[in-house]
């Protein structure tokens, strides 16, 4: 016969007295768990907060639409459709709003068999009663309210029935005040039913757990601060900088890695026909508009191609039809006018031909935007442009070999320019 080990004698002999701990603890009920007021006033908080972040992009895009009136319109209903959205979503489904779930709260009624329950387990006539007093009963107040201000209830007459109604709401409001300031003591007492619509109805929130933790989450807290401080970050950083010249400087970036920048810095060019005095472009300084013919204006093709409006014979659809390739043997033909003439020519610095106000435009513009390092690139060569003075032919200057030919009128410089692919002529006659 095999003997016990002292191991086994002290377990046998302890059986009883677990099996007495073991009952105890089956026994005793656990008690019910503390209700935190500041969880509770923050989950309303946080509801708020959430139909706020959910309204205000749709108030953005409500807007943006050609009607003043339509957001003002149809804010109350858009606010009323977000918060039946989220009671339906939220407490209809799971016992417990947005903001109570981050508190960890859920909503408990009183036990009353032979009820017809929601998706949450709560019954459906306390959810309908509670979800018409705190959801619907605000709308038709704030309608009811905007209406009477709109018609002028205050300043009707003491006898006129709107200046009773008007009375009676305001006097319901009063008395609404003052049970809510009430019911808000009561719950800063007790802890139990944070607005009257919960004390009306018995509906308290509890925690969703039975062990409660005093659990201080900071995530959205530390969300915040770090959104504020790249905020604040942002508004120190913007006017430092000058948005014109980055926007140049991505512009120039853009147009050097373009494709078709690449594939025509890879095919040989060998001149453009141009104004007499105008020099020739080779393939390593073609800009965007290299291939327009001399006789138009690139700044004036480069604007016409963000114009979208249709009603404008130059805009962004016509100007790709407009503009033709200097090879192109159409070009300069008598029949057609130009697309983009020039009027009152300009040369630039390095030597293509601009509409003074173009010119001026876009060197007024890299003066205001500090960038005298920089000056402006030049559409056709890519050049910097530092300056432009006013296109001149002088009298008696040998312009043989060139297809252009100049009226007599013309002393010393020209005045107003009407310009064909066979002749400059100046209306100013000399006297």
């Amino acid at each position: 016969m095999a003997t016990s080990t002292p191991w086994e004698d002290a377990w046998n002999r302890a059986q009883p007295t677990l099996s007495s701990i073991r009952d105890t603890l089956n026994s005793n009920t656990s008690p019910d768990p503390r209700v935190i007021r500041v969880g509770q006033l923050d989950s309303e908080l946080l509801d708020q907060d959430l139909v706020h972040i959910l309204q205000e992009p749709l108030n953005k895009a409500l807007s943006l639409i050609n009607v003043a009136s339509l957001k003002a319109r149809f804010e109350p209903e858009l606010h009323l459709l977000i918060q039946l959205t989220l009671y339906k979503l939220s407490i209809w489904n799971t016992g417990a709003s947005y903001g109570a779930k981050l508190q960890d709260l859920r909503y408990v009624v009183p036990e009353s068999p032979g009820k017809t329950l929601s998706p949450s387990g709560l019954p459906r006539r306390t959810l309908v009663l509670h979800g018409t007093l705190t959801v619907l009963l605000p709308y038709l107040h704030t309608r009811l309210r905007s209406y009477a201000l709109s018609s002028a209830w205050p300043d009707a007459p003491s006898s006129d029935y709107r200046r009773k109604a008007w009375e009676v709401m305001t006097s319901l409001e009063s008395s609404y005040t003052l049970l809510s300031l009430t019911s808000f003591i009561a719950f800063l007492w007790n802890g139990c039913f944070r607005t009257i619509a919960d004390r009306l109805l018995q509906m308290s929130l509890v925690p969703s757990r039975r062990l409660v933790k005093r659990d201080v989450s900071y995530e959205f807290m530390n969300r915040q601060m770090v959104w504020h401080a790249f905020t604040e970050f942002l508004l120190f950083l913007l006017p430092l900088l000058s948005a014109r010249k980055l926007r140049r400087r991505m512009t120039r970036i853009a147009n050097y890695i373009s494709p078709s920048n690449i594939l025509t810095s890879l095919v040989a060019k060998n001149s453009v026909t141009g104004f007499p005095g105008s020099k020739q472009q080779t393939s390593q300084t073609r800009g965007k508009y290299w291939s327009l013919p001399q006789d138009q204006c690139a700044i004036c093709a480069e604007n016409a191609s963000f114009n979208l409006n249709l009603s404008d014979p130059s805009n962004a659809f016509s100007i790709a039809g407009a503009a033709v390739s200097p090879e192109d043997p159409s070009t300069g033909s008598d029949h057609e006018p130009p697309a983009f003439p020039i009027y009152n020519p300009y040369i630039a610095s390095c030597g293509d031909i601009y509409c003074y106000h173009c010119i001026a435009e876009r060197m007024m513009q890299a003066a205001d935007s500090g960038e005298d390092d920089l000056g402006w690139e030049c559409l056709r060569c890519r050049s910097e442009v530092r300056g432009a003075e006013r296109y001149t032919v002088e009298l008696g200057s040998d312009i043989s070999g060139s297809d252009y030919e100049f009226s007599s009128d013309i002393s010393g410089s020209m005045g107003s320019y009407s310009y064909t692919e066979s002749a400059w002529s100046d209306d100013n006659s000399v006297s």
